[in-house]
This record gives structure tokens, C-alpha cells and sequence, in this order.
């Protein structure tokens, strides 16, 4: 004999059978007893959470000729012949192939006639919501006043495709997801029956990865038990066969990913290319533990409840949580989302996952809200570190947060007592090479508008090393004489570059012509390199 798929082999054959669905069970077990049975039920629900099972042993208890609490007793020769499927009472249709008014037209004949065995004939369409709209017409009488002796059950994953017309006339059952504890639980009983042995972290992965399905549960178990035959089933091998990503993995990318790392985190995704994970599966997977993120962060107090993880990943999420704030993790929940919409498409799905990596690593590249959001959030955060005196320029050292205008790294703080040197020729033009990077640190939206169009310039003829910034724009007459302005530039260059600075402010009118304007040309072709000395 063939091989039986566990899915299959296993299927319910009574009410006690059926997992996660006690609410259904019960209704249905005490209208049989109380024989208050209805003309057309109406099974709504995910795919495998046992629609199709329900409805098979719904038809043979009511047609069983002893049954026990209102099971079917499966001895009998009614039930018999419907586990067998040669009962001519129990007719099924698959809706997906047969939606026409045609294949409805033969249901309404066929009622016609009585079972010529039994006390019901039982119609189980499934996929109903597949039916076209002249098909749902014609059933929609006979749906309505069928005769004593016939049972409607219309099974669908999508009740919201379904008619009013048609829902009003069924008593509806809607099935829930089977949660991870019940799915791990079958699983353990069925190897144990199989003769398999298997780790509990391992069918618990499997329960996970089924997302509410028992059948996709039994399916997945299935294929990691084919590829380890005879083999104890461990988290290592299920990992393995399903082509899943342990969450260490996860964690180790995520963190690079908050670092704003993004050679790091294209290195981390290779690497799991490269040993044969799929690029599809792993985005799966990292949305889902950034779900969980973002539940630890939002609800720590109820984390336990709302996240199922083991003790050690759930360490790791709340080490997480504190280097990332939910809307950013909803933005790279978001980034992801698309990708997975678009690798389905895609032929080269690979690259698509390496740019959307960029994207994460790097909101400046994004236009959308939430990723400006992300980078004024860093902005914020660098500028008071560089306001408070905490971080300094340093030329040559990385972006300490993605998105920030100016490379900045933390320094040892200058001796107060110590004034400041004084910046030489060159330092000025040093600065007029960072001008946006430092005028981005000026707290006045309006001022800083206003010094962006400013022309930095230095007196050609003298040597008074002082920076000169002429105003052009006629909106900013009244800046020259802007004292506040004047300081808070100076203290912005002084906390940057180490070094004091004179500012003057010019009119456009009243420029003095010895003035030279400092020239990016200029900076470029000399090369000038600028060090900060950081004192002991």
C-alpha cells in the first residue's frame, strides 16, 4: 500500500478527535443529542483548522446507527461507508471546479429523491465562496426550504465573498486558529504513535511555522520526518529541512540593522544565502520577530501572553527593545512587507532583499513619513550630545547614526579651564567645506534657512584669522546685528572643530571687497587635511 500523507492518516474520525474547535464540537454534539439538527450550516475559517473533518463527521453522526454522546460510532455500516467514501448519502463538491449554474441545477434534481439508506442526505460544498453569482441564485431556494432529510454544509476560507442572501440562511461556525500548544501536542502524540522521537523545541518551531493550521502543522512534521529517516527529530534538523533561521540569527541582524551597519547586515543575509537558506523564508521569519518586538515594546507588562517564545529569545527582545523605538521597528516591518510583496514577482530576489536592506540601514534614502520620522528621531539625539559638549568632530570617523548630516564620535571631553586655540587660514576653510554640516546644528529653523544662502569669506590682505559670513538674502537684514545668533554659531564650530573661531556678520551692501570668498573649488584642489587634538 502507499504512503499515507500524517495529515491525511490521521484525520478526525469523531467529535473527541477534533482539536482546538471546542466551542463548534460542543454546539454540534448537543443539537444531535437534542435532534434539533439544522438544514445548512455554513463552516468558515482558515485553511486546515478542520472545516472539511468536521463537516465529514457531522455527516456521519447524523446518519449513525448508534451513535455514542453524539459521535459516530464509526461501526456501523452508514459509517463505515462514509469513512470510506462510498456512501451515495454523503455527496461532496468542490465549489473551485464546479461553480456554475449547471453543477447547481443537478444538487436541485437530486434532492428530489430520498436516501435509500439512512436518515440524510448531506451536501458538503466546499470552497463556496468560489460559486458564481447565478449559481448562489439558484441555490438560493433550495438553500432556503430544503426538504426534511437534506443537510446543507457550505465550507469557505473567505465568508466575506459569500452573499447576504446566502449567509442569512445558514446557522455559521467560525473556526479558529489552533494555537501552538494544541498543535505541539497532537504532534508529540503522533510520533509517539510513529515510533519517532522528537524534541519538544522542534515541534514547538514547527507549531509556529504552521501558524494555526493543523494540516499545515502535520505537513511540515511530515517532510522534516521524510528528510531525517529514522533520525531523532532535533531543533537543529528542523531548522535544516524547513530552510528556517535560527533567532540568534535574527538578533545578530537586527542589531546591526539599528547600528545603521549596513555592511554588517548584508554580510549576515549572504551568509545565510550562502548556506542555503531561502531569501523568502528568512524575510518571513525576521517580520514575525519583529512582530515580536514591537509586542515586548508596546506591552511589556503582558509580553508573556501576547509573545510565545522561549526564555532566552525573549531576553534577547527586551535587550532589543531598548536600542529601538516602535515606530522605527514598524518601519522596517513596513520595508519588509514590501519586499515579500515583491520578491513573489521577482527573478532576481536576492538583490531585491540586499537594496531593502540598504533601506533599512539608511532612512535618508526613504521619502516616506515614517522614515523622515526615523531620521529627525537621530538627528535629535546626535545634536543634543553635540550641544551638551559629549561628542566632538573627528574627520574620518563614521556616521554614529544613520541619517545624521555630519560624522561625529565620541571624544574626551576638553579641559574647561583650557581655552580653545584659535583657528588658523585653513581651519576656515575647513569649515566652509562642512558649512551645511554646521549651521544644521543652529536651533532656529528660520536662521538656519537664512545661513544656508550665506557666503563664508576671510580677509585675503590681513591676518586676523576671523570668518566672515555675508548675508544675501534680504528676508535676513536684521541678522548682523543678531548677537544670539552670532554666539550660538561660534559655540557650534568651538564643540565641533576644537577650536575658536571670530565671526563677523556682513551685509550684502557693506561687504568690504579685501574680503575673499572661501571657494568649495578651492578646498577640493588644496586637499587641506584638518586634525583635532584632543588634550589628556
Amino acid at each position: 500500500m502507499s504512503y499515507v500523507a500524517l495529515y491525511r492518516k490521521f484525520r478526525p474520525s469523531t467529535f473527541e478527535d477534533v482539536k482546538g474547535q471546542d466551542h463548534i464540537v460542543r454546539t454540534l454534539k448537543n443539537q444531535i443529542m437534542a435532534g434539533r439538527i439544522q438544514h445548512a450550516y455554513l463552516f468558515c475559517g482558515t485553511r486546515g483548522t478542520g472545516k472539511t473533518s468536521v463537516a465529514k463527521i457531522l455527516a456521519k453522526a447524523v446518519n449513525c446507527e448508534h451513535p455514542i454522546d453524539g459521535s459516530p460510532c464509526n461501526e456501523c455500516a452508514s459509517c463505515k461507508a462514509i469513512t470510506a467514501g462510498n456512501s451515495m448519502n454523503v455527496i461532496e463538491i468542490d465549489a473551485a471546479s464546479n461553480n456554475g449554474v449547471d453543477n447547481i441545477r443537478e444538487i436541485i434534481e437530486e434532492v428530489q429523491y430520498r436516501p435509500a439508506s439512512g436518515k440524510y442526505k448531506v451536501y458538503i460544498i466546499d470552497e463556496v465562496h468560489m460559486l458564481s453569482p447565478g449559481a448562489y441564485n439558484a441555490l438560493l431556494k433550495t438553500l432556503e426550504e430544503p426538504p426534511s432529510y437534506v443537510i446543507f454544509i457550505l465550507a469557505t476560507t473567505e465568508a466575506g465573498k459569500i452573499p447576504m442572501t446566502i449567509l442569512s440562511r445558514c446557522q455559521r461556525y467560525d473556526f479558529h486558529r489552533i494555537d501552538a500548544d494544541t498543535l505541539t501536542q497532537r504532534m508529540t502524540d503522533l510520533t509517539k504513535r510513529e515510533g519517532v522521537q522528537a524534541e519538544e523545541k522542534a515541534l514547538r518551531f514547527i507549531a509556529r511555522a504552521a501558524d494555526g493550521s493543523m494540516r499545515d502543522a502535520l505537513s511540515l512534521l511530515d517532510q522534516c520526518m521524510a528528510f531525517y529517516m529514522g533520525e531523532e527529530l532535533t531543533y537543529e534538523k528542523v531548522l535544516s529541512a524547513l530552510g528556517a533561521v535560527d533567532t540568534e540569527v535574527f538578533a545578530e541582524f537586527l542589531a546591526s540593522v539599528i547600528r545603521g551597519d549596513t555592511g554588517k547586515s548584508i554580510a549576515v543575509f549572504d551568509r545565510l544565502i550562502e548556506n542555503g537558506r531561502e531569501a523568502g523564508q528568512f524575510i518571513s521569519d525576521f517580520i514575525w520577530y519583529l512582530r515580536n518586538l514591537l509586542m515586548v515594546q508596546t506591552s511589556k507588562e503582558d509580553a508573556e501572553e501576547t509573545v510565545d517564545v522561549s526564555a532566552e529569545t525573549m531576553a534577547e527582545l527586551l535587550e532589543l527593545s531598548e536600542q529601538a523605538d516602535p515606530e522605527t521597528v514598524m518601519r522596517y516591518i513596513r520595508v519588509l512587507s514590501e519586499l515579500q510583496n515583491d520578491m513573489r514577482f521577482a527573478t532576481n530576489r536576492r538583490v531585491l532583499a540586499e537594496i531593502a536592506i540598504v533601506r533599512l540601514t539608511r532612512p535618508q534614502m526613504e521619502k516616506t513619513a515614517d522614515a523622515v520620522s526615523g531620521r529627525i528621531r537621530a538627528l535629535e539625539e546626535q545634536m543634543e550630545k553635540v550641544l551638551s559638549g559629549n561628542l566632538v568632530y573627528a574627520p574620518g570617523n563614521d556616521v554614529s547614526y544613520p541619517g545624521t548630516p555630519a560624522a561625529v564620535s565620541a571624544a574626551a571631553p576638553r579641559e574647561e579651564s583650557t581655552p580653545p586655540e584659535n583657528a588658523a587660514p585653513e581651519d576656515l576653510k575647513k569649515i566652509r567645506g562642512d558649512w551645511m554640516s554646521i549651521i544644521s546644528g543652529i536651533e532656529d529653523g528660520f536662521k538656519r534657512k537664512m545661513l544656508e544662502s550665506a557666503v563664508p569669506r576671510y580677509n585675503a590682505e590681513g591676518n586676523d584669522n576671523k570668518l566672515y559670513i555675508e548675508f544675501t538674502n534680504k528676508l535676513a537684514e536684521r541678522l548682523p546685528v543678531d548677537e544670539k545668533l552670532r554666539s550660538e554659531l561660534m559655540g557650534v564650530i568651538e564643540r565641533q572643530y576644537g577650536k575658536h573661531v571670530d565671526i563677523e556678520f556682513l551685509e550684502s551692501r557693506n561687504k568690504n571687497e579685501s574680503l575673499r570668498e572661501i571657494g568649495i573649488d578651492e578646498i577640493i584642489k588644496e586637499k587641506i587635511h584638518f586634525d583635532v587634538e584632543e588634550e589628556d
